[in-house]
């Protein structure tokens, strides 16, 4: 395995899934931000583009990446990573391998379905026991009209 997570020229996701490097287009561009001069004559950021209709990933998972409502996947399908955070390209790099992976990883886990409960008797008793209570304080804060006495 790389020092980038990646083994040879695929992007591990789980034991048996994994991305080949040449279906993930990556390209250098200059940084945005501070950094001194550096970042006026290097392209050390990195534009990562990963498009899921065309990938070899399994068509669940592809499915699952498409219904999912993040602003890096664009309506085309297409995922969309900048890393800027390093003033070294090839850590760039890394970041953004990093982030598609785990974005993948996401769709993974599968949620447990919600089982509807009822509240029981005492708990709606209780409840409607407190809203009584409450409306009598609010009551006892009006004024008292002479009138009515």
């Amino acid at each position: 395995m790389a020092a980038d997570g990646t083994q040879g020229d695929v992007l591990p996701i789980t034991s048996r899934i994994s991305i080949p490097l040449d279906e993930i287009e990556m390209e250098a561009v200059r940084a945005q931000g501070a950094g001194g001069q550096n970042v006026n004559k290097s392209a050390t950021a990195i534009h990562l583009r990963f498009d899921i209709q065309a990938s070899s990933l399994p068509d669940f998972y592809k499915e699952r990446l498409l219904a999912l409502r993040d602003h890096r996947i664009t309506k085309d399908g297409v995922v969309v990573i900048k890393a800027q955070q390093s003033r070294s390209q090839e850590r760039n790099r890394e970041e953004a391998l990093s982030r598609l992976q785990q974005l993948v990883k996401s769709v993974i886990a599968t949620r447990k379905p919600r089982k509807p409960t009822k509240p029981s008797r005492s708990a709606r008793r209780k409840r409607l026991d407190s809203k009584k209570k409450r409306g009598r304080d609010k009551a006892l804060r009006k004024k008292v009209d002479p009138s009515r006495e």
